[in-house]
């Protein structure tokens, strides 16, 4: 692959289909944008991994959504490491970036830096939002957390909450190419069988983690044996293959998938992108009484915000804010 190649398809989401077994997916290519993630904060090693991890099943997830819709994933559990929380934003236009912004919380002093990183997360819930905009009310799904890894509770999700087959393979980590800084690198394949099965299917037989449903559940005869080959074909793909820069997607899909009618269709841009401001601050603000207010005011008379996506600082005067403000919101 020549470095123009390479740089095409960073930061980017393929959609594709395989026309022969009515299975659709997506490949993605995280490099720059994971960066600007991921230096927004100080984490350890062990809980960039994890935000890398979800911001990467965020890329591949929301790529489906419509223009201007907000995708947002959850991971809360009642570990050290309580909350991974991530955000994709729809392209305001056909052809615009759409913008990728996530963030962690944890114990410092708890968590087990050496220990697997997906036991930090504890028992808990994963659990995806969408917002369709104003006047539109969002939709919310929660699962369990179960399989070991923020991939498996994808698919789980996905089997149990919208009954669509789902398959991950992920990587994801720091790399450094000959005369190059380190930087962190992700890529991964999403396959999903298309919509088929009852929204009303039984429970009493599903097999997977804790009694909630998995692939092999929904899917009965050629269905099922055209989605266990593609199963079996995606677990044959490496860790190179996925992060480059050896192969690009489309090569890559026609490695897995020759046989099933790869179809691609545009590439998706994202980058880094955070929506917060001033103006958002005092409209959360705007609920809350002089009183209130005067509690989260600090010694030098001002009220500060800090954003938890990307580290901004907002300085305000608390008495332009509140619904009992002495001057108007000018935003100022």
């Amino acid at each position: 692959m020549t470095l123009g190649q390479k740089i095409a398809w960073d930061d980017t989401v393929l959609p594709f289909q395989l026309d022969k077994i009515d299975i659709r997916g997506r490949v993605a290519r995280l490099d720059g944008v994971l960066d600007q993630v991921l230096e927004q904060h100080d984490y350890p090693p062990l809980v960039e991994a994890m935000v890398a991890e979800a911001a990467l099943l965020t890329a591949l997830i929301g790529q489906t959504i419509k223009l201007r819709w907000k995708l947002s994933l959850q991971i809360r559990g009642d570990g050290p490491l309580r909350l991974i929380a991530t955000d994709y934003y729809g392209p305001s236009e056909d052809g615009e970036p759409a913008r990728i912004r996530a963030y962690a919380s944890y114990d410092a002093e708890t968590i087990d830096l050496d220990a697997n990183p997906f036991s930090q997360i504890g028992k808990g819930f994963f659990a995806i939002l969408i917002d369709q905009g104003n006047d539109m009310k969002p939709y919310q799904g929660i699962t369990p957390l179960s399989g070991g890894s923020l991939a498996a509770c994808a698919e789980t999700y996905f089997a149990q909450s919208e009954q669509l087959p789902t398959k991950f393979a992920l990587t994801y980590g720091r790399s450094t190419e000959r005369g190059e800084a380190e930087s962190w690198r992700a890529g991964g394949v999403m396959l999903q069988h298309m919509p088929k099965a009852s929204p009303l299917m039984a429970q009493d037989d599903a097999t997977g983690e804790e009694g909630l449903l998995a692939a092999q559940d929904i899917l009965d005869g050629d269905e099922q044996e055209n989605w266990n080959r593609a199963s079996i074909l995606l677990d044959t793909v490496d860790e190179l293959e996925l992060i480059g820069p050896s192969i690009a997607p489309t090569d890559l899909l026609y490695r897995l998938f020759h046989e099933e009618g790869p179809v691609v269709y545009g590439a998706q841009p994202v980058k880094f992108g955070c929506t917060c401001s001033e103006e958002k601050v005092r409209q959360s603000l705007s609920i809350y009484s002089a009183r209130d207010l005067g509690h989260m005011t600090k010694d030098d008379g001002t009220l500060t915000a800090d954003c938890q996506f990307c580290g901004a600082h907002y300085v305000m005067d608390p008495t332009t804010l509140g619904f009992e403000a002495e001057t108007p919101d000018d935003g100022q």
